[in-house]
């Protein structure tokens, strides 16, 4: 995956830095879906900055260089760029260094990404990263690689091994897997955090109120590639309001099949949500998505798993870090 001739990056490559953040211990990836692994490289650089006494970033790339690559070919991204960073706040980092990967980075050599980057723009005291990350023109900035230039130009460096769980490894493909099967407390388990779908609520076509079930609809990114189906939510608000509920993925099939969306209904809510921002945890799955003969029979149905729904709920209570990224991502930057 190479791109042109290498080159060495113009310093317009990174956005303005905090004065505070030079010196710091910074953990370098791509980072998508902020798992177990990800988390360990992250735990990584947080004990080796207070160990120094020091800011700990990640440094992350936007978009995701899978996407740029790819030219255009839908990517499931498991976290956009502002949640991702919530996430990793919510992991304890104090900030995150987000490079726009464009063209001209993806010419950037390995040296000179360590040179004009790490070195001079950052000042960096020390680097996190794991076992299978590369970086640079042809990728030729591996781990062993930044291990020697941190020795060269005079920064620590820390490589983290690979993350096992259930004696199989922790990875972003293996989370996507488990979320396009419908396999959401797989996916969950993986993550170590409620995988979550952030976005605004958008008008729909009204259907649901007319049923009884009035839904705050989202329209995901089309590369979305979650089951269709039914699952158990948490929607929070930026107000800090959390609220439980049960939603639909999918095309509708017993009306129009029509393009995917996100439908999620609230349990004893009337609020109005149109315009508003939300971050909707994923629970658990009821069931896949179906065609019913008439209205009635899906109103039936829906009946049946608001209450699969509410119980599902009643036995799953947040968790500090799932309240942790609700605050992170929500409150105002």
């Amino acid at each position: 995956m190479s791109i042109g001739e290498p080159t060495a990056p113009a310093p317009a490559a990174a956005p303005d830095i905090p004065d505070d953040w030079r010196g710091a211990v910074v953990a370098i990836g791509n980072f998508d879906g902020v798992h177990r692994g990800h988390q360990a490289v992250l735990a990584a650089a947080r004990r080796e900055a207070h160990r120094l006494g020091v800011k700990a970033l990640i440094l992350t790339f936007e978009p995701h260089p899978r996407a740029f690559f790819g030219k255009g070919a839908p990517f499931f991204r498991l976290t956009p760029a502002p949640l991702k960073t919530a996430v990793a706040k919510a992991f304890g980092m104090d900030g995150a260094l987000v490079l726009p990967f464009d063209e001209q980075l993806a010419r950037v050599t390995a040296e000179a990404f360590v040179r004009d980057v790490l070195v001079e723009r950052l000042a960096i005291r020390h680097a996190a990263t794991g076992y299978d990350f590369h970086f640079g023109y042809r990728r030729l900035g591996t781990p062993a690689f930044l291990e020697a230039a941190g020795a060269s130009h005079g920064f620590g460096v820390t490589v983290v091994g690979e993350y096992d769980q259930a004696g199989l490894p922790v990875s972003s493909t293996r989370i996507r897997t488990a979320l396009r099967d419908g396999d959401i407390d797989a996916a969950n388990a993986l993550l170590g955090w409620r995988w979550s779908i952030a976005g605004e609520i958008v008008h729909g076509d009204k259907r649901g109120r007319d049923l009884g079930y009035p839904t705050a609809n989202m329209a995901l990114d089309p590369a979305v590639e979650l089951a269709h189906g039914i699952y158990a939510v948490r929607l929070a608000r930026p107000d800090g309001s959390v609220h439980d509920g049960v939603a639909s993925f999918g095309r509708r099939p017993t009306f129009d099949n029509g393009r995917a969306l996100f439908e999620t209904f609230l349990f004893d809510f009337s609020d109005d949500l149109y315009g508003a921002t939300v971050l909707v945890a994923l629970v658990g799955r009821i069931r896949p998505e179906l065609r019913f003969e008439s209205a009635d029979a899906l109103v039936a149905q829906m009946d049946a798993d608001s209450i699969d729904a509410r119980a599902l709920l009643a036995h799953a209570p947040d968790s500090a870090v799932d309240a942790a990224i609700r605050h992170a991502y929500l409150t105002p930057r």
